[in-house]
Parts: structure tokens; sequence; C-alpha cells
């Protein structure tokens, strides 16, 4: 027998919800096939199967938010399952077990976690669904083409406004009654509220505000592109935060209460707080005090591409020792951020504005950016994280320093 459990499938994790299960009880399975999907405050997966074999029992209800460690299904797997059946005299013709487990294996689906709950939302089944992605996988597009076709009116004149006009009042009353009802407070939303929570309650929060300068910056930045290359501002905010970092490892640490000691990070993890379908999600770059701003722009491109299409691993969750939040882009002017316990300290990037400011005595007009600083006062007081953001802002304001930066 063989027993599925709630595995850790991300740092930190101690539960998750059961979204959905690709299976029944009874049905045969191959190893490594997708047998559950489940939602934690980090990212939606589905948990493989440990071995071929038959689900004899599925113990957990969707919907439910289990520990690690709980065990959802059971399967009496092949090498217990084939003497039955050796011993059973089968109808001639019949496939054996292994031959079952292989035909499974050639009618696989391959569509990530989104993609499945898209079409269980809309009815369809992803069997219908021709996949344009890799290897035949199906994507969140060809779901919504398939939908959109599914839904085409009929072309008979005749009949067709009727039809229209019947869809549409069913969509308007479909969606009044859909107003009158709560949004449900479940899967990754109810796992990051809990995560909040826990930061909230756990660590007592102090928010450093200040102004920076990003004139410089941005004509840095208009200079490159000029040059035929692209690089994005959050780029430099990455590296100069790993550099900040490194002169305060105070904020690149974790407080160790049990064993009375702050643990000071070796590497410099940064994690970028990105929005998605599904919530709020924070992939990580490593290491990015030891590349280069190039580097991380491209490394970030990537993760914010994985986390809108809902596609990030778990090892581009993991590790982060900072986070940083860019909510300039939506308008933000000021907030103070909740930091992503356990880690010391988080900084939020406003929106940039042109202003007037004094510079050499004169009136001029510069492009000026808040930041919010949240650090952990327990591990860091105010002098720090001044000393901190200052340094952080001497970079951003002079970005010739970071040539002296380069490793």
């Amino acid at each position: 027998m063989l027993e599925v459990k709630l595995h850790d499938i991300g740092e930190g994790m101690t539960e998750g919800e059961i979204l959905h299960y690709f299976v029944k009880a009874g049905e045969s399975v191959q190893s490594d096939q997708p047998l559950v999907e489940v939602v934690t405050d980090k990212m939606t997966a589905e948990l493989p199967s440990p071995g071929s074999g038959i689900i004899k029992e599925i113990l957990v209800h969707p919907g439910t938010t289990v520990k690690v460690g709980t065990t959802l299904m059971i399967i009496e797997d092949y090498e217990d399952k084939e003497g039955k059946l050796q011993a059973a005299a089968e109808p001639a013709g019949q496939p054996t077990a292994h031959e079952h487990s292989a035909k499974i294996k050639e009618n696989r689906i391959l569509a990530a976690p989104y993609t499945r709950k898209i079409a269980r939302e809309n009815g369809i089944s992803l069997k219908q669904v021709l996949g344009t992605g890799p290897a035949g996988r199906i994507t969140d597009k060809d779901v919504y083409m398939f939908l959109h076709k599914k839904e085409e009116p009929a072309k008979n004149p005749e009949i067709a406004p009727s039809v229209s006009q019947s869809v549409q009042e069913d969509t308007h009353q479909s969606a009044e009654h859909l107003l009158k009802k709560s949004i449900p407070f479940k899967g990754r939303r109810r796992q990051i509220a809990q995560k909040m929570a826990q930061s909230l309650y756990t660590i007592p929060h102090v928010t450093h505000f200040e102004e920076i300068d990003m004139t410089e910056l941005l004509s840095l930045s208009k200079e490159i592109k000029c040059l035929g290359q692209s690089v994005s501002i959050p780029a430099f905010f990455v590296k100069a935060v790993s550099l900040a970092l490194a002169d305060y490892p105070v904020f690149n640490a974790k407080l160790d209460e049990e064993n009375e000691s702050i643990i000071l990070e070796n590497d410099y993890n940064i994690g970028i707080a990105a929005d998605s379908k599904e919530g709020l999600i924070v992939p990580v770059i490593m290491h990015a005090n030891k590349k280069t701003i190039k580097e991380i722009d491209t490394e970030i491109k990537s993760l914010t591409k994985k986390a809108q299409e809902n596609t990030l691993k778990i090892n581009e969750l993991a590790g982060g020792t900072f986070t940083i939040s860019n909510v300039g882009p939506l308008g933000s002017i000021g907030a103070t951020p909740i930091i992503n316990y356990p880690q010391t300290g988080l900084m939020a990037f406003h929106a940039t504005k042109e202003k007037p400011a004094v510079v050499g005595g004169e009136i001029v007009i510069r492009s000026l950016m808040n930041i919010s600083m949240s650090f952990d006062h327990r591990v860091a007081d105010g002098a720090s994280a001044v000393a901190f953001t200052n340094r952080f802002k001497e970079l951003i304001e002079h970005p010739i320093l970071f040539v002296l930066e380069l490793v």
C-alpha cells in the first residue's frame, strides 16, 4: 500500500487546502501522474503519485485545509495488485495492469493547475481541448478559445437573436445573483491571510519613510535605451537593496527566539512581491549581490511572467531573505507594508512624480519617489533602518556608484 501525504511543497509551509482531485477511487494511476491540486500561501501545485497502482480510498474532501504530513489517499500498488490479477483468470483480450498504466500515460493531459481551474469553472472537459503548448500542453488561451467557440450563437438569423437575448438575460441574472454573495475566503487568499496575520501578530512592525530623487537613475535608464538595450528600474532597486544589506546585514536576518539568536543569512536572496490571478506571490532572485544588473533584469522579467502564468517552480519561491514591493506603477504614494515572515524587513517603492525641489539653492523640477521600509523592531532599531535606507538612497540617487560595486 502507498500513502499519498501532503508534503512540504514550499519553504515554511505547514498546511495546504485541497482544491481538486484528478482521480477517483477505483481508478488506475501511474507513477508521477498528478493526483491532487493543493494551494498554499505561496503557490498552487499538483501532487504526483508516488507509484503505480489503483486508488483504493480518498480520505480528505476537497475544500479541506490539512496539515503537512496528513494522508490524503491510499493507493494499492501494482506489486500487490499484480499477484491478485495473475491469480484471477483474466478474460481474453483484457489489458494487464501494466498495459493499462501505459495507456494512462499515453492519454495524460498536460495543463497547469490554473488552466485546469478555468476549465472546471466553465464546465469544460480538457479532453475536448486541443493543446497548442509544448508537447501538446493545454494553455489558458486554449481553454478560452474553446469556450468562445462553444458559446458562439447559432448562425440562423431567425434563431440567433432570441438565443443571444436569452444568454444575456441568464448572464445578467447570474451576475446579479453573484453580487449578492460573498467572495469565497479560501485557497491562496486564505493562505495569504494566515501568513499576514502571523507576521503582524508576531512581529512588532515599524515603518520608516524616505524620499528618493530618481532623476539621475531615470536619465541613465534612457541613455541605456538609446544604446539599444533595456534595463528595468526594479533591477537597479534589487541590486541597490542587496548592496545595502551587505553593509547592514541585520536586515538580512531571521530571529530565532527559541535559541535566543539573530541569524544573519549568508546569501542575499531578494523576494519580489508580484500580483497574479491567484493573489500575491513572491518569487525570489537568488544571490542578487553576485549578479549584474542586466542579469537581475532578465530574471525579474522571467519570474514575473511565470507568476502571471502560475508556472513558478518551488525553488523559485523559496529561500528569500528580504522582500521588495514595487507598487509605484499602480499609483501608490505610500503604505505600511507587512513583513514577509520570518524575514526582518520589507521595502516598498511608490509612484515617481515630478515635483519642485531645492537643488543648490534653486528650485528645480525633479523626479521624486517615496519608499516605505518596514522592519522588525525586535531585531533592529530606527537608527539602523535610517542608515540602511540612506545607503539605498545614495546608490539610487548617484547610480555611478554602482560601477564601484561591480563583481
